[in-house]
């Protein structure tokens, strides 16, 4: 679509001419004899470029900059002025203008600056609207599930994510930390600074040191140069420190001191450097555990955690594999250019029954290899990988007995399992049962369910 230009000058044969020539370009051009009327034009349309005169009766070109800035519309503004006037014409740049040209107009430069400002401009529109996109695929509401486990995620990301507080993001591998540390960035004031992300476990133990904190020009052999570390990268910023279990002890002190001090100092220097960083870590690792066995230190640990956010395993969240079932094949779906329509109940029934080990990357990989694999409209049982076995467990009937038997065996341990999910809270297990409290303690005596 052609860009919408105003032309804007009380003596008719600048204005025609400019018009004629910026439509010759395939502009889209209105014009105005004067600065009230150009602001009448701006009331009824949308303009992506005003082009205006500064000596003008009525309303000024000053003036007409000035409440155009009052609109608070997307509108450039290009002066034009004698070489007289080339003082006022500054003073509009200070005020919001984007250019300026000076009498007579040389439509080549005219033509030039414009093109260039509108280059600019959609540079600046298409990195908003990147970042829009961003932040809306890492909103905490689109990470995906219902169930009780995972609204408590969203509630404390919620909580949390406006402010500086250090968090520490713990759970199984492929738990979805990553997703949770870029929520938490991206719905803080600092969503429009980096977020560096490092895994502490794939650099080598002689090169971290000199990623995080930088290092001077000659602190080792090949530092051939002075380089600024990731800690410096994230200034203003969120630093998301993956795999925190992984880094060496002797830099754990400079870590806690960077968290403490709000300093650093790179490698090869005396010099502190402040820093502005938020941090986020991650591990996989029972830190108390490593802390007891003098693989990380208390006083880090403590300060990681002053928020704890836990990641619930899938089998923590069962209710949410259908969600994330759907999304990840919506996901490939598009990717891969196919008409799939859902996923057939036994393959889904096969996708509810199985043992993620991996967690939710393992779920995926696997949505992604069905939806490859997928000749029909729905993904098939065939489609999943040759471990998947929608049938439930293999059932020996001679040990088995008679089905009153194994409906009570089944019945007993679901149960049980409500209960354990609950904590034991016979109130809040009979409510999930759906079933009367009363209901559910005759089931206790008659199942032999030592609660």
């Amino acid at each position: 679509m052609a860009e919408r230009i105003l032309v804007v000058d009380d003596e008719d044969i600048i204005r025609e001419s400019l018009s004629f020539v910026l439509k010759k370009e395939g502009f889209y051009v209105q014009e105005a004899e004067n600065g009230r009327a150009a602001y009448n034009w701006l009331l009824e349309e949308s303009f992506d470029l005003v082009l205006t005169d500064l000596e003008m009766p009525e309303m000024k070109g000053i003036q007409l900059l000035e409440e155009i800035k009052k609109l608070n519309i997307q509108t450039s503004v290009i002066i034009i002025t004698a070489f007289g006037s080339l003082d006022t014409a500054i003073s509009a740049l200070r005020n919001g203008a984007s250019d300026y040209l000076l009498k007579p107009v040389e439509f080549d430069e005219l033509l030039i600056k414009i093109r260039r400002l509108f280059e600019v401009r959609n540079l600046i529109l298409e990195n908003r609207l990147l970042r829009k996109e961003i932040q809306r695929n890492f909103d905490f509401e689109n990470i995906v599930g219902k169930s009780p486990a995972i609204r408590k995620i969203f509630d404390m990301i919620q909580t949390v994510a406006d402010t500086d507080t250090t968090v520490l993001i713990t759970g199984k591998s492929g738990t979805g930390k990553e997703l949770v540390a870029r929520a938490l960035h991206y719905n803080s004031k600092r969503k429009n600074k980096p977020l560096i992300s490092v895994n502490c476990g794939t650099i080598t133990e002689n090169l971290i040191e000199s990623e995080l904190f930088g290092h001077k020009r000659g602190a080792f052999t090949g530092a051939i140069s002075d380089k600024d570390g990731l800690i410096k990268a994230a200034d203003g910023g969120t630093l998301f420190l993956d795999e925190i279990s992984e880094l060496p002890l002797q830099l754990q002190v400079k870590l806690l001191r960077v968290l403490q001090e709000k300093e650093y100092t790179p490698v090869g220097s005396t010099a502190s450097i402040n820093v502005n960083v938020r941090f986020i870590a991650s591990t996989n690792r029972d830190l108390k555990e490593d802390v007891a066995n003098g693989r990380f230190r208390e006083d880090l640990y403590y300060r990681l955690n002053i928020v704890e956010i836990r990641l619930p395993s899938l089998k923590e969240r069962e209710e949410d594999i259908p969600l994330l079932a759907d999304h990840f094949l919506n996901k490939y779906r598009k990717e891969l250019n196919k008409n799939i329509k859902g996923i057939e109940s036994d393959a889904m029934r096969s996708l509810m029954n199985y043992e993620w080990k991996g967690e939710i990357r393992e779920l995926e990989n696997t949505l992604e290899r069905a939806a490859i694999f997928c000749k029909t409209e729905f993904i098939l049982l065939n489609d999943l990988p040759q471990n998947f076995n929608s049938k439930g467990p293999i059932i020996d009937f001679s040990k088995v007995g008679s089905l009153e038997e194994y409906v009570k065996k089944i019945e007993k341990d679901y149960i049980f399992k409500a209960l354990e999910n609950n904590h034991f809270d016979k109130e809040k297990t009979a409510e999930v049962l759906q079933v009367g409290l009363s209901t559910l303690y005759r089931k206790l005596k008659e199942l032999d369910i030592k609660a």
